[in-house]
């Protein structure tokens, strides 16, 4: 164990040349970040949990019920043992070969059937109302962080020219609120990775958990290394746009349509402009020329910068799909579904009428009005 932890802390892997461990010792005079401060984000991501709970239980679902989203689902779909089976035992989604068998099987049409199992899928699909509430607890820690930030890194002088997040590195001193910072986005993204697991499932799970995974490396390779001058704008940055999508969402799931495209053109435009603007020629530029230049490559410079690459790929991946949602808000008139979604695509809509053998088309929506919930999610930070 011994030379399986000396190997991963190798110094001349994490640290540049002639830099050591013992270097970036606490002393009287100076703090610098140690790798045994990160445990803490363990307990305050399973604290900020509880807070969530608290939080959407006291504050999120009164507000909810206030501006009259309510807790009720989408339709339920007829008992039916045979349909049950297949739908649990076999698939969720039966092919035509199928339809047609259940179809003589039950003497129902082959559109009630489809019918039956959209309903049926639907019904494990959350409410409005949870979904108000999960996005009204980001929306308030998004604010907040964000604000926090702003207030922080307006202090220092790596806002105003980057240069200075290489200047004297690794020798720069953590400070109280840079601690706090960066504990407090860790335990965040900590919690988003074992909540994601219960929280609404959308279609683009697997990207989101890649994301939430190389946010959690970087800021971990930022900290452990001292990278955290350049760590604070890149969180900074990434938290930008968050709660302008969050309280886009809200919008729409209290059916408030024009505020709610108002704000989703707010997002869209923040996103982009910081994410394929501001973070590549700004944040890239620094982190890849101006460190090359006053510091230096080493090995964990390289992972890093790898790290943040991922990052711009999700970036570009998120802003296809915002530009595609924005396309067909044009030719609409409002802001559309998109294709991440926490419901089911246009086979979403529900027949109200019960199945039988000659049902009609008649359909209303699951959900809420315009968007029907399906706003992108941006939420990157060292993303979000």
């Amino acid at each position: 164990m011994a030379g399986i932890l000396a190997w991963f802390w190798n110094e001349r892997f994490w640290l540049p040349h002639n830099v050591t461990w013992a270097d970036l010792k606490n002393t009287e005079e100076a703090t610098f970040p140690q790798a045994e401060d990160l445990y803490l984000a363990f307990p305050l991501a399973f604290c900020m949990l509880m807070v969530r709970l608290i939080f959407e239980r006291f504050v999120a679902k009164p507000c909810a019920i206030a501006l009259n989203i309510q807790a009720n689902g989408p339709q339920i779909a007829q008992p039916n043992a045979i349909l049950e089976k297949v739908f649990t035992a076999i698939t969720k989604h039966p092919d035509e070969k199928r339809l047609e068998g259940l179809s003589k099987q039950l003497d129902w049409d082959v559109r009630s059937i489809q019918r039956w199992f959209r309903q049926r899928r639907n019904q494990e699909k959350p409410s409005t109302l949870k979904r108000f509430c999960e996005s009204m607890w980001k929306f308030s820690y998004g604010l907040y962080i964000f604000t926090y930030g702003i207030r922080y890194l307006k202090k220092t002088p790596w806002l105003w020219n980057t240069k200075h997040c290489w200047y004297n590195y690794p020798y720069q001193p953590l400070t109280p609120d840079l601690h706090y910072y960066y504990i407090l986005e860790l335990s965040f993204y900590w919690s988003l990775m074992f909540s994601q697991f219960t929280d609404i499932k959308r279609k683009d799970f697997g990207v989101m958990f890649l994301h939430h995974l190389v946010a959690i490396l970087l800021i971990t390779f930022s900290y452990v290394n001292n990278m955290a001058r350049v760590g604070t704008l890149i969180l900074c940055l990434h938290d930008s746009a968050d709660a302008l999508l969050e309280a886009a969402k809200m919008a729409n799931y209290a059916k408030f349509q024009k505020i709610c495209d108002l704000l989703f053109v707010m997002f869209a435009m923040v996103f982009i402009t910081t994410r394929l603007g501001v973070f590549p020629l700004w944040v890239l530029n620094t982190t890849l020329f101006e460190s090359w230049e006053i510091v230096g490559p080493y090995p964990s410079w390289w992972v890093f910068n790898l790290l943040l690459l991922v990052i711009q790929g999700l970036n570009c991946f998120w802003s296809y799909l915002i530009v595609k949602i924005a396309c067909k808000a044009i030719s609409k008139g409002k802001v559309s579904k998109d294709d991440r979604s926490d419901i089911e695509s246009s086979s979403d809509e529900e027949d109200s009428e019960p199945p039988g053998k000659n049902s009609h088309t008649a359909t209303t929506t699951n959900g809420t009005s315009g968007t029907n919930g399906y706003l992108l999610t941006g939420s990157c930070a060292m993303d979000d």
